[in-house]
């Protein structure tokens, strides 16, 4: 009940942190846009209604929403069918749906949040029999059929952060050495060889512009066409040395204002930041990141139970892995993906649904195991 919790354990600093990015997303989307009113109109909305829904959910105990996995589970099941037949199609890929009132919406995004939730309550549901061959199988056909809908949009990115999440919540959930260890070993050989036959051009199943954006990683000179975009992210960067060129600034000489990078108020928002921002700018914002993870951290070693736990870590690895990934593209680390960064890049999807993940995190802190003294 809400009158149980005791609120001195709100964790109001996770709050200010999130509220600290969602500002500078506002105005570094601002200036990625021209100052498109419209643009930044939406961008505003989508925080105060993903700030809204977080500090809502925050009050409701999450275990009655892991209640619910079942039901959660198969609309995002449902959501990635009604993607692929009735989706719109951008550039070759079909990632958006249009809903009534609500607008263009990605429901991947949220299909990110509704398996945390799912795995959260599986692990926790069969923690008893977690490294039983069953368990671990069904899990692996719960996280395949999302995983294969995703990869069929086209869209590996978001496949491949999914991924991630979901090995997190594995590792976290207790599963033993012997399984992390048997697949680490099975896995590597398989990417290694995924990787030689890539190089080869002998991978179906990759789309050509996918195996350009990789290729362009392992070979830039042979591949520079695919790596426009992320050369211009580097040298935008690098640009803004110390302390930017400054928010909206009309220099001539800003690699945004010249228009040499695409979808800079989403994928490359990074550059803009580095650029208008310089090194300053950067760190701020890689460090509120990493205060968010490790508030998340904190909060699942002092949730009270499994499921709490597994909730935290899940959006942990979903931060930290996204984050990273998104600047690590911007800065060439990455081959180019298409990711937005969390709190900070234009889309009302992304922005909802990590506040609803948020959320639940929150109302884990907000239940937590007492410290002792």
């Amino acid at each position: 009940m809400l009158f149980d919790y005791d609120f001195k354990n709100y964790n109001f600093r996770l709050l200010a942190y999130m509220t600290a990015l969602s500002v500078i997303g506002i105005l570094v989307v601002r200036s990625a846009t021209n100052m498109d009113t419209e643009a930044v109109t939406k961008q505003m909305l989508g925080i105060l209604v993903g700030m809204a829904i977080a500090i809502c959910l925050s009050l409701v105990d999450y275990h009655k929403i892991l209640n619910f996995s079942t039901v959660i589970y198969l609309i995002c099941i449902g959501s990635l069918v009604a993607v692929l037949v009735w989706g719109k199609s951008v550039n070759n890929a079909r990632r958006w749906i249009e809903v009534p009132v609500l607008g263009q919406l990605q429901p991947s995004e949220f299909v990110k949040i509704g398996l945390i939730i799912t795995f959260s309550w599986y692990f926790t549901k069969y923690q008893e029999k977690i490294d039983k061959v069953t368990t671990v199988v069904l899990a692996a056909v719960l996280f395949g059929i999302p995983a294969m809908l995703i990869f069929e949009q086209p869209n590996l990115s978001t496949c491949l952060v999914t991924l991630v999440i979901v090995l997190g919540i594995v590792f976290a959930s207790g599963i033993s050495y012997r399984w992390i260890l048997g697949t680490l070993a099975a896995v590597i050989p398989m990417v290694s060889t995924c990787v030689y036959l890539l190089l080869h051009g002998m991978i179906p199943f990759i789309k050509e512009y996918q195996a350009g954006r990789i290729l362009a990683w392992f070979y830039p000179e042979q591949y520079g066409e695919a790596r426009y975009q992320q050369n211009n992210s580097i040298i935008a960067i690098g640009s803004g040395q110390l302390k930017g060129k400054g928010l909206y600034n009309t220099t001539i000489a800003s690699v945004k204002n010249g228009n040499f990078l695409s979808e800079e108020q989403t994928d490359f928002i990074f550059a803009v930041i580095g650029e208008e921002l310089g090194f300053i700018g950067c760190v701020i914002v890689i460090v509120l990141f990493l205060l968010i993870v490790y508030e998340c951290l904190m909060m699942a070693a002092r949730a009270k139970d499994l499921s709490g736990r597994l909730l935290c870590t899940g959006m942990a690895t979903l931060i930290a892995f996204q984050s990273f990934a998104n600047i690590a593209v911007a800065t060439g680390i990455f081959p180019n993906t298409g990711l937005p960064l969390p709190f900070i890049s234009y889309g009302s999807s992304s922005l909802i649904s990590i506040f609803i993940g948020m959320g639940l995190v929150l109302n884990v802190g907000l239940q937590r195991v007492p410290r002792h003294y």
